[in-house]
């Protein structure tokens, strides 16, 4: 067996959704099969189950209701089993920050004291909402902050869409009763590109998705939401057939000598491997195309030689790539490109025929912007030398 073909195998665990002891079980991110057969199991019958879930899910996605008290359409002595049985519970915030340009970042504590943190960016014709996948990351980047924090847990599916039911909360997104509908939304795109590799925690993200996606609830299109990831390979043909979002990829390097030191995991799956994954994406989701998003590193990966290397690789892939300025962080071993060759690096990759957007900073001052993310009791600062030495640079 090659290195690309071993069983991925990953030492973490998720809290599972009931308690010990006859806990109550959370019934958000539990899917509408999985909320069906709890209630049966709680005792509704199952001729009443099917409109039981339809009730239920409305109070909790839609309405944005925390209390079976308010679901008034429900019998009392129903809402009374409800309350002894489950409980509608969210990650809780800890903080919140404010960028100067507008952009929020919560951190958010989780079952076992853990902490994450989600950001949300708004911007003139949309909304978007950054959330994290696990606690921590396993990837170890060198360029990333969050990769410098130790992997934990992955999160459950709860977890998940409560990030996204929090920011509803603080930017008052629910509809009202009666009140005029209103279309316009504040959450109107979600990126999985927080904290963790979502693709290692495919299960949980996928049932979150599927939630968050749900047409009766908070009704998000696939269209509207991204998952990022470094190249699992394995799990990009199920992304496509079961979530079917769009797709981004963390490639930031045209050779496996800089990709292998920069994104370590390429060592499993190099370039090679990854874009031949890529090529089936769109087919296999209906997607119009895949997002390269490249950071911008000073003298390591920024060269015309670089970006004419990228064009050449890519071809053949219905794709945009996002150039991203480096984020820098305490202890950082790079510096961001300097903006002349930024843009002589967009230039290219344009006149080659592909969107080549250079992502504008956001949430800097808050340590809200790409890579920066880092739970705040895990911000123990490292040095430099020692993150370019467990980086090999």
């Amino acid at each position: 067996m090659t290195q690309s073909q071993a069983p991925i195998t990953q030492d973490v665990h998720t809290i599972p959704r009931k308690l010990p002891e006859g806990g109550k079980v959370n019934l958000i991110g539990l899917t509408r099969d999985q909320l069906r057969a709890a209630l049966i199991e709680a005792g509704t019958p199952e001729k009443q189950a099917k409109m039981r879930v339809g009730q239920i899910w409305q109070w909790l996605y839609y309405w944005g209701v925390r209390d079976f008290a308010a679901m008034t359409n429900l019998a009392k002595d129903y809402r009374a089993m409800l309350a002894e049985t489950f409980e509608i519970t969210l990650p809780e915030i800890v903080s919140k920050q404010v960028s100067e340009d507008g952009t929020r970042k919560y951190l958010l504590k989780i079952a076992g004291g853990h902490e994450v943190e989600a950001v949300y960016i708004p911007e003139e014709s949309r909304g978007t909402l950054c959330i994290s996948s696990q606690v921590g990351c396993t990837l170890t980047c060198s360029f990333c902050h969050t990769g410098t924090q130790k992997l934990v847990r992955n999160l459950t599916p709860g977890e998940i869409v409560g990030q996204v039911m929090l920011a509803r909360d603080d930017l008052g997104e629910w509809p009202e009763k009666n009140s005029p509908k209103n279309e316009t939304r504040l959450v109107s795109n979600v990126v999985l590109m927080g904290m963790g590799e979502p693709l290692y925690n495919f299960e949980n993200v996928r049932d979150a998705m599927q939630v968050v996606m749900d047409g009766e609830g908070i009704s998000l299109s696939r269209r509207r939401i991204t998952l990022s990831t470094s190249g699992v390979v394995p799990e990009i043909a199920k992304t496509a057939e079961e979530i079917g979002c769009l797709l981004a990829v963390s490639f930031h390097a045209t050779t496996d000598e800089v990709r292998d030191k920069l994104v370590p995991i390429n060592k499993r799956w190099n370039i090679e491997t990854l874009l031949n994954a890529l090529r089936e994406y769109p087919r296999l989701s209906n997607s119009e195309r895949i997002t390269f998003e490249y950071v911008m590193l000073k003298g390591v990966n920024d060269s015309d030689e670089d970006a004419r290397r990228l064009v050449k690789l890519i071809r053949g892939i219905p794709a945009k790539i996002n150039l991203i300025p480096f984020n820098e962080w305490p202890g950082a071993p790079y510096e961001r490109s300097d903006w002349e060759r930024i843009e002589s690096f967009a230039d290219i990759i344009y006149k080659a025929g592909y969107a080549s957007p250079i992502r504008t900073p956001r949430g800097e001052d808050i340590m809200a912007a790409c890579g920066q993310l880092k739970s705040a009791t895990e911000r123990a600062r490292k040095s430099r030398a020692q993150i370019q030495a467990e980086a090999g640079l």
